[in-house]
């Protein structure tokens, strides 16, 4: 079972990026409006008195906080299926099950997880603002390191360790 976890992981950020992308299309308004809502509330700009230099920053702020929604769904159809296709070639390594594991899981739950610092920030970005959401979820970009570590570990293995021989 602990060797199909990886696998099960890989497919939900697949499933996360494909399944946003279709709410996307169904009702991109619905972000888009979340977005322009957020940005109301956000002290910063409500400090602005200039009428001209509000709204263009409220333009360029909506879309780029519509960027990290997009973001989101990249990264997650991305490297979810970069995951999936370092699992199963690692699965072809002759390298020790203790070593497989763990790169299993390091590629497969730091991938998982480095996407969502993109939503929490498509979410919350708006009102708190882009960088103190980007801060504020600081913790699932820091995934992407653990993620890169397991594609380190698997360069690793792949230069070490043969590939089994296909029966």
């Amino acid at each position: 079972m602990t060797h199909r976890i990886p696998y099960v992981i890989a497919i939900l950020t697949l499933i996360g990026g494909v399944f946003i992308s279709i709410i996307f299309g169904a009702n991109e308004d619905y972000f888009k409006d979340n977005i322009n809502e957020g940005l109301k509330k956000n002290e910063k700009i409500n400090q602005i008195q200039d009428p001209v230099e509000k709204a263009a920053l409220l333009k360029s702020e909506a879309d780029k906080n519509w960027r990290y929604y997009q973001r989101f769904h990249f990264h997650s159809t991305g490297i979810g299926a970069m995951i999936m296709g370092v699992l199963l070639f690692i699965s072809f390594l002759s390298a020790p099950d203790r070593i497989k594991v763990i790169t299993s899981y390091t590629v497969s739950i730091g991938g998982f997880l480095y996407p969502f610092i993109w939503l929490f920030a498509a979410i919350y970005g708006p009102e708190m603002g882009r960088e103190a959401a980007k801060e504020a979820f600081a913790i699932f970009g820091y995934m992407g390191g653990v993620f890169l570590v397991g594609l380190f570990l698997s360069l690793y293995m792949a230069l070490k360790y043969p590939m089994r021989e296909l029966k």
